[in-house]
């Protein structure tokens, strides 16, 4: 009977996101030049997109706690806050530029 969620998915659903992240805003560099382009959206959907891929790494230390893998936590957390660290600050540092990029074509 398969009635348990495979919670495996959710480190795959963290990476996919994380790399939606990332690409929302190098999208939006890439088109800085064509005007009239409101990146606000983008932003919202490039944050969110993070804080969802932070949420299933949480999800998934909370399942490895439920069912008491203590050796799967304390193998993976080092790099897993390492990882998380760099998500958010490639991710809010990408966003930064591409705001900036879009300000200078707006201001013309």
């Amino acid at each position: 009977m398969l009635n348990s969620f495979d919670y495996g998915w959710l480190n795959w659903g963290s990476l996919v996101l994380g790399s939606i992240a990332w690409i929302i805003p190098i999208f939006n560099i890439m088109r800085h030049k064509k005007i009239g382009n409101s990146n606000s959206l983008m932003i919202l959907f490039s944050m969110g997109a993070c804080a969802i891929a932070l949420w299933f790494q949480i999800s998934y230390n909370n399942y490895l706690v439920e069912i008491n893998d203590l050796s799967a936590i304390m193998d993976t957390i080092g790099t897993l806050n390492w990882v998380t660290a760099v998500l958010l600050v490639v991710t809010i540092t990408l966003n930064i530029i591409s705001i900036a990029s879009n300000r200078n074509v707006l201001s013309n």
